[in-house]
């Protein structure tokens, strides 16, 4: 399973962004592999419009079957991550992405609907 987090940077020590369109970083964990990759999505922030949707794309691209960001998608991108299949989970906008592991494995963060 890939587990995707929003970040301002990245590695584990990164702090989350809140932001879903237009985050910085995503940093991708692969649960069966225990490996992190990055990718930068900084480009984003030239797009005027859309930008939420063409982010949900790029993550589905990526095989994301977990979200785990601050504050959650807008309208347009959370049709996109739902149709899918990757579920949303929010409240990790004051942690770093390691730290948003941890509460996401514990059960901690609220799954967007």
């Amino acid at each position: 399973m890939k587990i995707v987090f929003t970040a301002k940077g990245t590695d584990l020590d990164s702090a989350m962004d809140p932001r879903f369109g237009r985050t910085e970083f995503f940093v991708i964990y692969d649960k069966e592999t225990e490996s992190f990759e990055s990718f930068d999505n900084r480009s984003i922030e030239n797009e005027a419009h859309g930008a939420g949707p063409k982010t949900a794309q790029k993550l589905s691209e990526y095989g994301a079957e977990v979200l785990v960001t601050g504050n959650g998608p807008g309208g347009n991108a959370a049709t996109v991550l739902k149709a899918a299949g990757t579920k949303v989970f929010v409240g990790a906008a004051d942690m770093t992405v390691k730290d948003a592991l941890e509460a996401y494995n514990k059960g901690e963060l609220k799954e967007f609907s």
